[in-house]
């Protein structure tokens, strides 16, 4: 189990364990537009949703998840938080949701699989979780751009060498980034990832930043410890 400051993870059951990446699109998501209705794709465990029913309002907090054995400890961790009752997880893969949409979403994230190179382990559960061949690119935005209210936001992780193409995509659907985080583990470190909000209005000036995790091993920079000091247990 997982412990954070107002709610608990169990994975004991699922190759989708709470990671670093999780734990940053949770932290720093835009939210200061009030999202009214949330949608978590590939929700994994429920982390995402869960710290954004912490920071926000949202009466309903739909998570989508397609592996049965994250679903169902989603589904779990849901019951066992304070906010079950805004909690929602569908057990389904993005083409059938895409079906039936009926709801749109002031809110959408995803920390989507990615790992696109050619390395498979021998866990299929786990390769599930990792590569981008369980959900591509163009599925995700295209589901984002059917879900997304007017004023709406979507905010995904992803790999930074991903991160061009990944905007080129989500401008062909008519999807312009207004915030991007690069993240490094430490200041020597290359760029590993970057966090991407994007939204409807096309003439929006970018803010664009960078975020260092620690100095050295557990010594973490102040920017790591506001962004996650509201969660995580000893910060």
């Amino acid at each position: 189990m997982f412990q954070f400051k107002q709610f608990s993870i169990e994975q004991d059951n699922t190759a989708m364990k709470v990671g670093t990446d999780g734990v940053l699109l949770g932290a720093w998501a835009p939210v200061s537009h009030r999202p009214f209705s949330i949608l978590d794709i590939g929700a994994g465990t429920g982390l995402v949703a869960l710290m954004l029913a912490q920071r926000t309002s949202a009466e309903q907090i739909d998570a989508l998840e397609i592996d049965e054995d994250a679903y169902e400890q989603a589904v779990g961790n849901f019951e066992n938080s304070p906010w079950g009752d805004r909690l929602f997880c569908y057990h389904a893969g993005l083409d059938e949701f895409v079906e039936e949409p009926e709801d749109e979403y002031d809110l959408i994230v995803s920390n989507p699989p990615f790992y696109s190179e050619d390395y498979k382990s021998n866990v299929e559960q786990r390769d599930l979780a990792r590569f981008q061949d369980a959900m591509p690119f163009e599925e995700l935005i295209e589901a984002a751009d059917l879900f997304l209210s007017e004023n709406g936001v979507f905010a995904v992780v992803i790999p930074f060498k991903e991160e061009e193409k990944f905007v080129d995509l989500a401008k062909e659907y008519e999807l312009y980034p207004f915030k991007v985080t690069r993240v490094k583990g430490t200041p020597q470190s290359e760029i590993k990832r970057s966090l991407l909000a994007f939204g409807r209005d096309a003439e929006v000036e970018v803010v664009v930043s960078d975020l260092i995790i620690e100095v050295a091993r557990h010594d973490y920079t102040e920017d790591y410890i506001q962004l996650t000091k509201e969660f995580y247990l000893k910060m």
